[in-house]
């Protein structure tokens, strides 16, 4: 081909394409212009791609909690209301938050599977069903782009560990990618989905950035004609990823790339095809998002050709707040309610106590990458005291603690020693101590600074306060951060160590890297003066945090003190639960009971006030050794940051909790069914096959604490009757008619669950499998009829020998119900032949 050089140039967005690029622009143009951007490039009037991690917001190009952002519900939380116009909301939501913060692209939905309950980021994932994964993350697709915005499906494929995420080798078997892991992606990619991520991890021997997957099935067979990017940081070769379906490697730029990949193309090592492809992919996202002269950004109508129109809606921040409220309330699973505990009657309460470490310090998100800063936090406490009648006495205490990090300091109890205003001075200094930059910042946190200060000459940063000790004894001030780190109180030395670094997984290096803490006797009053240092050294990253956390009281005592107000409370409620320190990006959990003491707190108090409702917030199962002394047990999951508003509506009736469980959350953390996350020697082997999650449970005939889809809202519901086609044709889906009657005394909705069940199947299949759902609302006594449309695919198997979709012929039972586990209806619908002897074909 022939490279055109023409600075200047801006042609038309119907011209452009790489032969105006030589092979030098054209590989500086994949391989990333920044840590969260691309290269812009003048000749075709192309500006930088602005990307920003997801799910739950837009965090935008920097970790700044001055650049706040609106808090959703966890994805776990989406995909519990098992409701898809509520997530597409969602995402329409979160693509006006990006394009308020200059975003182009959303590294978001992530499509990875609850394989294990152990995954430490299950919290950012749906759900443990294809099915339902793939139905809500296509929701989520089409509310992002809806709004001109770019989504991302990540993280594809097979990433369901976090432990040596960055080289394990997953071992999945051809059929279960098919029908398992890699169905979601396809539905994002039916969806329309302008983006797909590949993964840090291997799949069946060779790296995600260099899998032949990236080509077959997803840009072959299912004709998927966005943009490939990578992980961050997970493009690790020339010539392999170059030669792989791979379109961008970011961050950039990347070493591997950029000139190393034109030499390897000039030299002919790697196909000028394969680099023009990612060029035209590059462009044609430019032109969706509206990065290229001339376009405006595209929506979900316009996903090929005809001229972008970029939609812009005016929103209302207490419209959004609201929409967040309502759905952290229909992701809100009620696991058990004894005697209809709830909902509780604000107008027979005399005295309510509101207790645990979560009451008062709300667990909104998981940790990682997907954190983002709020601009204000509802806590279970605040919701709940909004909610009451004045005359009704709330009493409060956290009972135990549960926190595993230092905290930053905090504008409330600091003031910056330059300013004289709240907050902290942070100064960057060179080797020579120099001042390169300085900055004040809020709290005690310090990540990255923005890309345009030049900082190539970074030896050290230095935070400085004046802490205020709201009370006296031995507070614990440290500093987070790598390298040589010292702490200084009033001048004298606290702190003086050197930290080397305990892995190289970025989310620890740059998000919560290790610490180190002094004990200091401080006064109740007393202000000291406290300088944190950290050495800034190659790989080690930038963060650094000056912490202070106050004296601990007695553990028996705190205890005490909570069950004492349990005893003299009308009703109470039990906050507990994980957090960001135990739920993250970058570890997998090692234990699924409840962090800390907490346990302790629900038996002692549920035993001290029969009227104990246990409020759960985690991003993934937690044992709950004491579910059956509490009166009720209400699952809030990561909540977002109006879920303390969320939680009142819920306890007091004015919502329902309309969620259902997407995983199957077991009663121990070594049942039959519970997959591992850790490689031995580089290798994760996916041993279940078909078999994760309540499938598996249903194999080994085990019971587990609650099954997926259980939920039980506030209405009672009688399923009467099911109605299916006798029989269907290859290829094709049918309807599911179930009739249900809500006996209960209040309004309520239904998830209504299809499950499909092959008794003497040829091939090895699940019990039962979910093919289909649909909810229904209804008043008290009321008859109502559900309608479930079941796909063709849910008939269908992939056959390896064939290498295309089969469907056994003969009869399929229809299982229909609440809960994969409570399936009281059922039919049977026979898939007949087509012609000849064989399986028959579905699509």
């Amino acid at each position: 081909m022939t490279a055109v050089d023409t600075p200047g140039r801006s042609p038309s967005p119907g011209a452009v394409g790489p032969e105006d690029l030589d092979t030098t622009r054209r590989a500086r143009l994949v391989s990333g212009g920044g840590t969260f951007r691309t290269s812009a490039e003048p000749v075709l009037g192309l500006r930088p791609i602005v990307t920003s991690d997801g799910p739950i917001g837009v965090r935008g190009e920097r970790w700044d909690e001055t650049d706040t952002a609106l808090a959703l519900p966890s994805p776990t939380a989406m995909a519990a209301s098992w409701d898809e116009e509520l997530v597409r909301e969602l995402g329409a939501l979160l693509a006006a938050e990006a394009r308020r913060k200059g975003v182009d692209v959303l590294l978001a939905p992530t499509l990875n599977l609850h394989r294990s309950p152990f995954a430490g980021r299950n919290f950012e994932c749906f759900a443990e069903d294809p099915l339902l994964t793939g139905r809500i993350g296509a929701a989520y697709v089409r509310g992002v782009q809806g709004g001109g915005v770019a989504a991302t499906a990540k993280h594809y494929v097979g990433n369901e560990s976090e432990t040596e995420r960055l080289t394990l080798d997953a071992v999945i078997d051809e059929r279960t990618l098919r029908e398992v892991y890699l169905a979601p992606f396809e539905a994002a990619v039916r969806a329309g989905v302008w983006a797909v991520m590949s993964a840090y991890n291997g799949v069946n021997g060779r790296s995600m950035s260099e899998s032949p997957l990236l080509a077959e099935p997803l840009k072959g067979e299912w004709g998927f004609d966005g943009l490939v990017v990578s992980d961050w940081g997970a493009v690790r070769s020339t010539e392999a990823a170059g030669a792989a379906a791979v379109d961008l490697a970011m961050p950039g730029p990347n070493e591997h790339w950029g000139e190393r990949l034109a030499e390897a193309v000039r030299a002919g090592r790697v196909p000028e095809s394969a680099l023009d492809d990612k060029v035209r992919r590059l462009l044609r996202l430019a032109r969706r998002v509206g990065a290229l002269d001339g376009t405006l950004g595209g929506t979900l109508d316009d996903m090929r050709d005809g001229a972008p129109v970029r939609t812009r809606s005016v929103r209302e921040p207490a419209a959004d707040r609201a929409l967040l409220r309502r759905a952290a309330a229909a992701g809100a699973v009620l696991l058990t309610n004894r005697g209809g505990t709830l909902p509780l009657d604000p107008k027979r309460l005399r005295r309510i106590a509101v207790l645990g470490p979560g009451a008062a310090a709300a667990r909104i998100q998981g940790g990682g990458s997907a954190s983002v800063y709020p601009s204000a936090v509802v806590s279970p406490l605040d919701g709940i005291r909004a909610a009451l009648p004045e005359d009704v006495e709330l009493t409060h205490a956290a009972g135990v603690r549960t926190s595993v990090r230092p905290t930053p300091v905090t504008a409330a109890d600091c003031r910056n020693p330059v300013t004289g205003g709240t907050g902290v001075h942070v100064r960057f200094l060179d080797a020579a101590g120099a001042v390169l930059h300085t900055e004040d910042r809020p709290s005690g946190r310090s990540f990255e600074v923005d890309e345009a200060v030049d900082l190539t000459a970074l030896h050290s940063v230095e935070l400085r306060t004046v802490l205020r000790a709201p009370a006296a004894g031995r507070w614990r001030l440290g500093v987070v951060g790598l390298g040589a780190v010292r702490l200084r109180v009033d001048g004298r030395t606290a702190l003086d160590d050197y930290v080397p670094p305990e892995s190289d997984d970025p989310t620890y290096l740059h998000v919560a890297p290790s610490f180190r803490q002094a004990e200091v006797e401080l006064a109740a009053g007393q202000e000291v003066e406290l300088a944190a240092r950290r050495t800034v050294e190659p790989g080690h990253g930038r963060v650094v945090a000056l912490t202070a956390d106050a004296p601990a009281g007695i553990p028996e005592e705190e205890l005490a003190a909570a069950v004492a107000l349990a005893r003299e409370a009308d009703a109470v409620v039990v906050v507990v639960g994980t957090s960001e320190q135990h739920e993250s990006e970058g570890f997998d959990r090692t234990a699924l009971g409840l962090p800390g003491a907490q346990n302790a707190l629900v038996g002692a108090v549920a035993a001290a006030n029969p009227a104990t409702v246990v409020v759960v917030n985690s991003g993934g199962p937690v044992l709950m050794p004491w579910r059956g002394e509490a009166a009720a047990v209400l699952l809030g999951w990561f909540p977002g940051q109006e879920g303390g508003d969320a939680l009142a509506d819920v306890l007091f009736g004015r919502a329902e909790p309309g969620g259902r469980l997407p995983a199957t959350w077991p009663a121990t953390g070594d049942g039959p069914a519970v997959a591992g996350t850790r490689p031995r020697d580089g290798v994760l082997a996916y041993r279940e096959g078909l078999h994760l999650g309540h499938r598996g449970w249903l194999r080994a005939g085990a019971e587990p604490a609650y099954w997926f889809g259980h939920g039980l809202g506030y209405g009672r519901w009688e399923y009467l009757a099911v109605e299916v086609p006798q029989r269907v044709a290859p290829g094709t889906g049918f309807t599911v008619r179930a009739v249900l009657r809500n006996t209960g005394v209040r309004s309520s909705r239904e998830v209504v669950q299809v499950y499909l069940a092959r008794p003497g199947s040829s091939v090895d299949r699940p019990v039962r499998w979910l093919a289909g759902f649909a909810a229904v609302r209804a008043e008290p006594e009321q008859r109502v009829e559900a309608r479930i449309e079941v796909a063709p695919r849910a008939l269908a198997h992939w056959s390896v020998e064939e290498r295309r979709w089969l469907a056994e012929r003969g009869g399929f039972t229809v299982l229909v119900g609440p809960s994969c586990g409570e399936v009281p209806l059922s039919a049977t619908v026979e898939v007949v032949a087509a012609r000849g002897p064989g399986p028959a074909v579905a699509g």
